[in-house]
């Protein structure tokens, strides 16, 4: 089920990039696109937040947060801005298919350093045929 429930997001993920880019080109700017799809999202994550009646983080917790750990849509707009300019010169699934090799190789590092309290996953042979099979059909997708 958990499995599924991964496939479901990258099937969102496919659909966020076409409809933020057909946002762009009908506001004329990526940055507006990606503005709206953050308040889009942001409104989605209150409603669940109301919803499920989750407590507020406290001044303590705030406090005693790493300033690294608030970066994170600082991030993800990185990713919105990217996918939203190369989806109309690449096509979607180019786009993807990069994004997802970048995150398989950011992934490997992650795992191999235990980076930001990740648990340690050694890099192993088995591990970087998976990455590679991943190269090569972003090389098959593109052509």
């Amino acid at each position: 089920m958990v499995y599924l429930l991964a496939v479901a997001a990258g099937a969102s993920f496919v659909i966020q990039q076409a409809v933020n880019s057909n946002l762009r080109a009908e506001v004329g700017s990526a940055w507006w696109a990606g503005l709206i799809s953050y308040v889009g999202g942001s409104l989605s994550m209150l409603a669940v937040i109301v919803l499920l009646r989750e407590p507020a983080p406290t001044g303590r917790m705030i406090a005693t947060s790493s300033l690294l750990s608030w970066t994170g849509g600082v991030f993800g707009a990185i990713y919105i801005a990217v996918s939203i300019l190369l989806l109309p010169k690449l096509g979607t699934a180019t786009v993807v298919a990069l994004i997802v090799l970048g995150q398989m190789l950011g992934s490997l590092v992650f795992d191999h350093f235990g980076l930001f309290g990740v648990p340690v996953h050694e890099v192993t042979a088995a591990r970087l045929a998976g990455a590679a099979c991943l190269l090569l059909g972003v090389i098959l997708i593109r052509y």
